[in-house]
């Protein structure tokens, strides 16, 4: 087995100090054009790859930012990774993600196994971490971003919006645009599908139009299958029902097949709202109204008020409301 090339043998290859060469890697932008071009030239002819261990034992910290999310197959989280990876590109830090698959457990153990490599910043999905993982992000040494969602209570930093409002103004939209019998479908029931549920009861209640019984939820994880599926279980029990908010756009697009299925027209008799307005929002017929959702942006923010605190900029507040927008389409032009 051949030896790890070190930092040394770099450095003598390149005829300049280790430190340099550590400088070189760490911070380009200190060290001269020239310079770094015959450091690159020997670490690429090398083979060189740097230590995140020993760098982190030596400085306190790795040059690495940890990110934990729900999911990466749900493109809402992709987006959010690819602002995080498009702000950080040009810097010295890298991206190492966890995905806890909304379970908490899974979530306060790989909150230790990233602790413990010492990451120069943590950003965290949601802001209902358990007592254990609070306590884990209060004894962070380092920056933490909660992001998807404001509340009162921030461990360090936050990006996000509020769900209950984001729902409460969908919601409006659709009594706004005529619809008096509205109904609310939702699935996996977490936390922020909770507020989003609360957002639409509070806003619905308001206006005199809320049954309680004009609900379709399951536990089961989210698709367009399980909104089609939902949607013919509530009109079964309410064939009244003229609208339905759906707690995000995959059931939404469930709920328009099974509509075209029952051969029901939408919006002349059934509007269909979703939540978060993924492109297939745009591209369905009828194009479905949804709540759009600063995911991207989420993500740069958050990255971008890392770097700041560690490279002494200013952060700006502590908590940042990106808020969300209802984008109208014709699901939801209102009934005939």
């Amino acid at each position: 087995m051949s030896k790890r090339v070190t930092l040394a043998e770099v450095a003598a290859r390149a005829g300049v100090s280790p430190i340099t060469v550590s400088r070189a890697l760490r911070r380009p932008d200190t060290v001269q054009a020239e310079t770094r071009a015959r450091i690159d030239v020997a670490v690429a002819a090398l083979g060189y790859v740097p230590d995140p261990a020993a760098r982190a034992l030596a400085t306190g910290r790795a040059d690495v930012i940890g990110v934990l999310i729900p999911s990466a197959t749900n493109a809402v989280f992709t987006d959010v990774l690819s602002g995080i990876y498009d702000c950080l590109a040009e810097s010295r830090f890298d991206v190492q993600y966890g995905i806890t698959r909304y379970e908490p457990a899974t979530e306060e153990k790989l909150l230790g196994v990233f602790l413990r490599q010492r990451p120069a910043g943590l950003i965290i999905a949601g802001i209902d971490q358990t007592e254990a993982a609070r306590r884990l992000l209060d004894r962070a040494n380092c920056p933490v971003v909660q992001i998807m969602e404001t509340g009162p209570d921030p461990v360090d930093m936050m990006v996000g919006f509020s769900h209950h409002d984001a729902a409460a103004a969908a919601t409006r939209h659709l009594i706004d645009r005529g619809y008096r019998r509205p109904g609310f479908l939702g699935a996996r029931m977490d936390p922020r599908t909770q507020r989003r549920f609360a957002g639409f009861r509070a806003e619905a209640e308001a206006h005199g139009v809320f049954d309680p019984d004009r609900l379709e939820t399951t536990d089961l994880p989210s698709s367009v299958g399980c909104g089609a599926e939902l949607l013919r279980a509530l009109l079964a029990r309410h064939p009244e029902t003229d609208a339905v908010f759906c707690n995000n756009d995959d059931l939404a697009l469930g709920a328009l097949f099974e509509a075209m299925r029952m051969k029901i027209p939408v919006p002349e008799q059934l509007g269909i709202c979703g939540f978060n307005d993924l492109e297939m929002m745009r591209a369905a017929e009828p194009p479905l109204t949804s709540v759009r959702t600063n995911r991207f942006e989420m993500g740069t923010r958050a990255a971008e008020m890392i770097r700041a605190r560690l490279e002494g900029r200013a952060t700006g507040p502590a908590l940042v409301d990106l808020g969300a927008q209802v984008q109208e389409r014709r699901s939801t032009q209102g009934p005939s």
